[in-house]
Formats: C-alpha cells, structure tokens, sequence
C-alpha cells in the first residue's frame, strides 16, 4: 500500500470502516467522484472510469448506475466532464 497516496489510502478506509453503508447516495456519489478525478489528476483517465464503476457497485443506490459508466469510454479524453456531470 506504500505505492497509493495518502489521500486516496484515507478514502480507501473511510469506505472499508463503515462499508458505505452510513453514507446516503449523494454522499456516496460524490465520494466515487472524488476517487475517480485523483486519478483523473494523475492522468489517468482509463483508471478513472474503472474506479468510477467500481465505486458505484459499491452502494445498493448507486449499483444500477454502474452500467452508464460504459459510456464514459466514449469520454475518455474529457474525463474529468464525464465524472463531474455524472448524477
């Protein structure tokens, strides 16, 4: 775990304390978006969309909504715009 930032090993564990279950889908949704645009941030744009899917399978709310995620392939240049409009 040495090679993960600090802040995404702190978001990591905020999701492994509770299992996302304390967290409402608003909540929930902007913490995938916020994992999604560190990489972004890295520029890594492919590792974006995959947290991005991941993330929402992770949230009774938020698990159907994994499927709209493909469409983020076609985003892959702008993915930053695809993360954010997301709802």
């Amino acid at each position: 775990m040495d090679d993960i930032p600090e802040r995404r090993r702190s978001r990591m564990a905020i999701l492994s304390d509770n299992g996302g279950s304390t967290m409402n889908r608003s909540e929930h949704l902007q913490w995938c978006k916020d994992r999604a645009l560190e990489y972004v941030d890295e520029g890594n744009p492919a590792e974006a969309l995959a947290s991005m899917m991941s993330d929402l399978g992770k949230h009774d709310e938020t698990r159907s909504s994994v499927h709209i995620c493909l469409l983020g392939a076609m985003y892959l240049d702008d993915m930053r715009k695809f993360i954010n409009d997301f709802n």
